[in-house]
Order: C-alpha cells, then structure tokens, then sequence
C-alpha cells in the first residue's frame, strides 16, 4: 500500500459521514422491519425496490437479474427447483484497470412465518431485530461508504461493483455464478457481514457442506405384517448416529439437523430424511469427509431392504489465510489507525460468501459490516453507534486503493 496523502486530507473527506447516524440507523430499521427470509420472495422483492432507490444515489449501471433455481430435496425425498429472489449488480467506472468488489446479501434466516419480525429497542441501546446485523446493517454501511467515497476527486482512480444478492443464507446456489464472473474482474474484495461485538474482524473461515440423505425401506402393517417390513427411519437413525460419532475434533463438525419420516404408528415406515451440516478447515478435510459419508452409505445399504442416496456437496470452500488476505489486513490496519482505532482479527467456523470469492482467486475481507451479536436468534442486535465508524473505515479503504498508481 502505497503512503497515504496528508492525513488531514483524507479525514476532511469522512466530515460528510459524521452527519448520517440518523439516516442510517433509520435505514437499518426500515429494511429489517421488512421480512427478507430467503424463500419470501414478496419480501425479497420489497427490500430490493428499497435498496434499488437508495443505492440509485450512487450513479452507477444498476441491473437486476434472476437468480438460476435452488436444486433441493422435498419431504417425500424427491428432488425438485425452487425459485430464488432477484440479484442486484452495480458497477461504476467499469473500464477502470483496478476494481473492487462490495458484496453482501439481503436475506434473512428469519421465515415470513417466523415469530420474530420486527425491530425493538433494548435498555442498553441496541437494536434487536431480525437481520439488523446479518445483514440489514452492513448493507447500509456499504451504500453509505460509497456516498462518501464517490465525493472524493480520488474516486474517479477506481472502478468498482455491487453485488446484492437474496440466497447466501442457504449457500449462495442461485447466485455463485455471478460470484465466480466478479471475482475475475475484481482486485480485492469487501464483503459486509458484521463484525464481532467488540470490532474484531474475521481472519480465516471454515468451509461448509449440507448433504442430505434418503433412506427408502418397504412399508408394511406394523401388527400382521411387520416382520415384511423394512423400516427407514430405523436405517436412518442408525446412519445419522455413526455421522455423529465422528465428531472427535473441533476442526470438523458433524450437525446433525433435520430428521424427517414416518406416518402413522401402525406402518413400518418406508422412508426417512435426514440432513447434516459439515464444517471443515481445509481441502484435505473435505476429502476426507465425502469418503467417510460414502462409506457410511456403503455399510447402511448393506441391511435387507434398505436403500440409502446422498446428496448435497461443500457450497462454501474453507476459506484459509493467504497472501493477499494478508495484504488486505495490513491495508485495513493502516486505515483502522487514521481513525485511532485497532483492528483485531480471528478466524471463525462460519461461513460466508467471502468463502467462495476466495475459492475463486479474490482475496478479501467478509466483515465489515457493523458491530452486532446473537445472529441468526431472536437476540440478534446491532450496536447503532457502529454504524458511522464502520462506514469511515470502509471509506478510507477505498480511498487508499484510489490513491495507488
């Protein structure tokens, strides 16, 4: 990173920020008063309208496009394509030779259903409410660093692109491929999931994988005919019980989350669904699971009458430490201390589409968004005044790529 210009100069151009906490906080609020989970589309398609007229401030080439269908596993244990929400791109000054990419995405974990759904003020100042943190605040910090930035006569130096999309909650299916063709034209990559409660950024990510798995038996009377029967649920148990006990380090996690069948009590039930979540550190560990899963399905498919099928994969890479990641952490330690602030950094077991920008050449940093905590609960809460600040580091970020030759 090249020396930066007076400091003094670069401050006067974050003035202009110290005047938005308001207009932001309100934001945040109006956006997460507004249910995005990623299968309601109506919701998805209302936050997207609002963003589309905030983020047209910019000046850039808006566009929306489709996201491709998620390919799932229905109850009855058959696959089937489900449609996903609108994706928004921006991009300004795209012949520029350096450009950065800003990502973050506007679903929720919360259903249309859920009983949480609207924002609250707590005693101690926080705002509770759904996706307040992941990832209505870092939306808003986003766009707010770019109208900031874009006031700089540093801006026209560089290009960059928004991407916005409505499915990283369950992995990014729909829209990995934008993911991919961003990554290719882009030289570092910020991304806006929130930062720890108490600033520390994230370093490093574990990879993540859902497989779902589909045990078929043969039903019959549980009273006259039972010994004719093959019961899945049985069958499943007994595999979701060997993937438990693989849980032996905290390198690699084994969750066992959903587990569906049966009927009424006088079947042998002739189906059962079960659904794992895996998270792992490296490539090497992620071999090594798909073999032990394939092998798990070997032995079950063994037992009379019983068949098992997997499905799923890894979505989201392990995103490890590496060079680049490096160099943008110095980057950000530099601008973190115009503002007199320190960075502090870890890695993390999560997983966010900073994974797959990574696993496609893209160096970057996936928390820039605000301070907040307990996501994906009904404690989820965005610390207000992390707002300004985020958004000041953000600013300064860019304008540190604006100033290199």
């Amino acid at each position: 990173m090249n020396a930066l210009l007076n400091e003094s100069d670069w401050l006067n151009q974050l003035d202009w920020l110290n005047g938005q906490g308001d207009a932001m906080l309100q934001l945040v609020e109006n956006l997460a008063n507004i249910n995005s989970g990623t299968f309601n589309l109506d919701g998805l398609k209302e936050v997207a309208d609002c963003l589309t007229a905030e983020f047209n401030k910019l000046d850039g080439e808006l566009s929306i496009s489709e996201s491709r269908p998620q390919l799932s596993i229905n109850s009855a244990g058959k696959s089937e394509q489900q449609t996903l929400g609108d994706i928004i791109h921006i991009s300004k000054r795209p012949q520029a030779k350096k450009k950065i990419l800003l990502c973050i995405h506007m679903d929720t974990v919360y259903a249309k259903d859920h009983p949480f759904q609207k924002c609250q003020w707590l005693e101690n100042g926080n705002l509770n409410g759904p996706g307040v943190a992941d990832a209505k605040g870092g939306l808003v910090v986003m766009l707010y660093a770019l109208l900031a930035f874009e006031k700089s006569p540093l801006a026209k130096n560089i290009g960059w692109e928004v991407l916005i999309n409505p499915d990283e909650e369950i992995g990014s299916p729909g829209s990995v491929h934008l993911i991919n063709e961003i990554a290719q034209r882009c030289s570092a990559g910020l991304l806006f999931e929130p930062a720890l409660p108490d600033g520390t950024l994230v370093s490093w990510r574990k990879g993540s994988g859902n497989f779902t798995f589909v045990a078929k038996g043969k039903a019959a009377h549980s009273g006259r005919e039972f010994e004719k029967g093959r019961n899945a649920i049985v069958a499943m148990a007994k595999l979701m019980g060997a993937i438990d006990q693989l849980n032996s380090t905290p390198e690699i996690t084994y969750n066992v989350g959903n587990f569906q069948g049966g009927g009424a009590l006088n079947v042998v039930p002739d189906l059962a669904i079960g659904r794992v979540n895996v998270r792992i550190k490296s490539v090497e560990q992620q071999n090594q699971v798909e073999q032990q899963f394939s092998d798990l399905v070997k032995v079950a498919n063994q037992a009379d009458g019983i068949f098992i099928e997997m499905h799923g994969q890894f979505s989201s890479p392990p995103k490890p430490m590496s060079p680049g990641v490096a160099d943008l952490q110095l980057r950000i330690n530099q601008c973190a201390k115009l503002l007199d602030t320190e960075i502090n950094w870890r890695g993390t077991g999560g997983a966010s589409d900073g994974n797959k920008f990574a696993a496609a050449g893209l160096p970057n940093i996936d928390t820039l968004g605000p301070r907040g905590g307990d996501i994906h609960s009904m404690d989820e809460y965005l610390i207000p005044e992390s707002l300004v600040p985020s958004a000041k580091l953000v600013t300064l970020i860019l304008l540190s790529f604006a100033n290199e030759k």
